[in-house]
């Protein structure tokens, strides 16, 4: 996969994935005294553990990323709780679970109570939007290990999100088959992945500012395009769940790695991508100002779809009119093939 962009950053994805090996090779050896209750392997969007026969719960944990540092830069703390909420429960429905509660984890430099009350906004705006519920957190100060952008207003926001789904009711990609329609939902923007290759490349490279308007950003500002709240698609999945989910063969987050994320519902075929959604123009921006190459833009970012469901062919008219309603722009984008574990773009 090439990354040469990304790790000249200072993120290099295969350096990271041997990182997420090194501690599930040891993770998984934890023996607690009793039969197992996990229902999935390691590296699905959600961990789900059975409680009884009729019910399981589902966890999942993420943060916001650097897109912090932007927002630390400029002030504006308003919104990125909306993508700690969307970080997790885009997640938690991928496995077909109705998402509940998350806790936040809100690490400070220094408990300034206007900027927490921002935060609190953030937060408060997602969860209502998800449907679930913040019914406690952790506040941690600490100044010798969080630095800010500037100092003394660093922060790290990070969430664990709960759902519960009945174990024989999983979505978990084994249905996808050779034919299934490949259904995107449309992002807003980069969401909460990339920042530290779309940082580099606008405001080092390409020599802009966040208060800058280049003219592909049809007037917003760099500001206002990396900030751009993560799309929560909790309440359309859930509709379209409702609706039956045994036609629902898959669900998938597209966040980093891109369109590589299908991958992680069914590695026994390939998906063929020949339809795109439209690409919003920060990429088109970043891969400009950085000189990032085409491939390894599709491969650290979504590209202008947030999420997909993978439906049987003949149901996909159905389900893209379904989608469209809460989320304009729905369509579909490929088909499920028999190459295993490709990925294919037009």
């Amino acid at each position: 996969m090439p990354e040469d962009a990304y790790a000249a950053a200072g993120v290099s994805i295969a350096t990271s994935d041997a990182g997420v090996r090194a501690l599930v090779d040891v993770l998984r050896t934890i023996d607690p005294g009793r039969a197992s209750r996990s229902l999935l392997g390691s590296g699905h969007y959600a961990s789900v553990l059975r409680v009884s026969d009729d019910l399981a719960i589902a966890l999942c944990t993420d943060g916001v990323g650097s897109k912090l540092v932007v927002a630390e830069q400029t002030g504006r703390l308003d919104t990125v709780g909306i993508d700690c909420i969307a970080m997790n429960v885009n997640d938690l429905i991928c496995v077909g679970a109705e998402p509940i509660a998350m806790l936040d984890y809100l690490a400070v430099e220094q408990p300034d109570p206007a900027a927490l009350a921002q935060i609190a906004r953030g937060l408060k705006a997602g969860a209502e939007d998800a449907g679930i519920e913040i019914p406690g957190g952790e506040l941690a100060v600490l100044p010798e290990l969080i630095r800010g952008h500037p100092s003394p207003h660093g922060f790290d926001l990070c969430g664990a999100a709960f759902g519960t789904v009945a174990p024989d009711a999983l979505v978990t990609g084994d249905a996808a088959a050779p034919g299934d329609a490949v259904i995107g939902l449309p992002s807003s923007g980069l969401h909460s992945n990339g920042y530290t290759l779309a940082r580099r490349a606008l405001l080092e490279q390409g020599g802009l500012t966040l208060d800058d308007t280049p003219p592909e950003l049809g007037g917003a500002s760099v500001a206002d395009a990396l900030l751009e709240p993560t799309v929560i698609y909790v309440r359309a999945i859930l509709e379209l769940l409702s609706r039956g989910r045994d036609r629902v063969h898959g669900l998938a987050h597209i966040t980093g790695g891109g369109t590589g994320n299908l991958l992680r519902l069914n590695d026994a075929v390939g998906f063929r991508i020949d339809a795109p959604l439209p690409v919003p123009p920060v990429f088109e921006l970043i891969a400009r100002c950085g000189a990032v190459a085409d491939d390894e833009m599709w491969d650290v970012f979504n590209m202008g779809c947030g999420f997909v469901a993978v439906v049987a062919d003949a149901d996909a008219e159905a389900v893209v009119a379904l989608l469209c309603a809460r989320h304009p722009g729905s369509a579909r984008i490929g088909t499920v093939t028999d190459r295993a574990g490709q990925i294919e773009r037009a």
